[in-house]
C-alpha cells in the first residue's frame, strides 16, 4: 500500500500540471478567439486520464486501506477534522472533480464552435481544477489533515 500512496501523491502533480494547462488553454482561446487544436484536446484528455488513473489508486487505497472501515463509526469521525477529512470529504470532493472532467471532456468534444469549446472548458474544468486545489490534503491545511509536498518510501 505504501506504493501506491506515493504513486497517488506524485499523481497529484500531474493532475495539476495538465489541469492548469487545460484552464490556461481555455483562457487563451476565449481572449485571442483562436481555433481549438489538437493541442487544446490533447491537455484536457491528459487531464482526465491522469484524474481515471488517480481515482483508480484512490479506491485501492480507500478500500484496500483503514479508511473504509472507519466509515462504520461515521458519526465518531465527523468530529475529528482528520478523521472527516479522509473518511469523508476528500473522496466526495475528488469523485465529484472527476465527474466534471468527464462531463466536460464530453461538453468541449460536443460544442460547435471554438468559442463555445473554451466556454465549456473554462466552466468545467476550473471548477473542477478548484475542488481539487479545496480537497488536496496540502502541508500548511490543519493539524493531522495536511501532508506532505512528496510522499517518499
Amino acid at each position: 500500500m505504501q506504493i501506491l500512496l506515493v504513486i497517488h501523491s506524485l499523481v497529484r502533480w500531474l493532475i495539476l500540471l495538465f489541469g492548469i494547462w487545460t484552464f490556461l488553454s481555455a483562457l487563451s482561446g476565449i481572449f485571442t478567439k483562436r481555433n481549438f487544436t489538437n493541442g487544446d484536446d490533447k491537455a484536457n484528455l491528459l487531464f482526465m486520464i491522469m484524474m481515471d488513473l488517480q481515482l483508480l489508486i484512490g479506491l485501492i487505497l480507500y478500500f484496500g486501506g483503514v479508511w473504509f472501515d472507519r466509515l462504520k463509526h461515521l458519526g465518531e469521525n465527523m468530529k475529528d477534522p482528520m478523521l472527516r477529512f479522509f473518511t469523508l470529504e476528500h473522496g466526495l470532493l475528488m469523485i465529484i472533480a472527476w465527474v466534471l472532467v468527464h462531463a466536460g471532456r464530453t461538453a468541449v468534444k460536443r460544442a460547435p464552435t471554438p468559442a463555445a469549446k473554451f466556454k465549456k472548458e473554462l466552466i468545467y474544468f476550473g471548477i473542477a481544477l478548484l475542488i481539487i486545489l479545496i480537497a488536496i490534503p496540502w502541508p500548511f491545511r490543519e493539524a493531522g489533515v495536511g501532508r506532505m509536498w512528496f510522499r517518499w518510501f
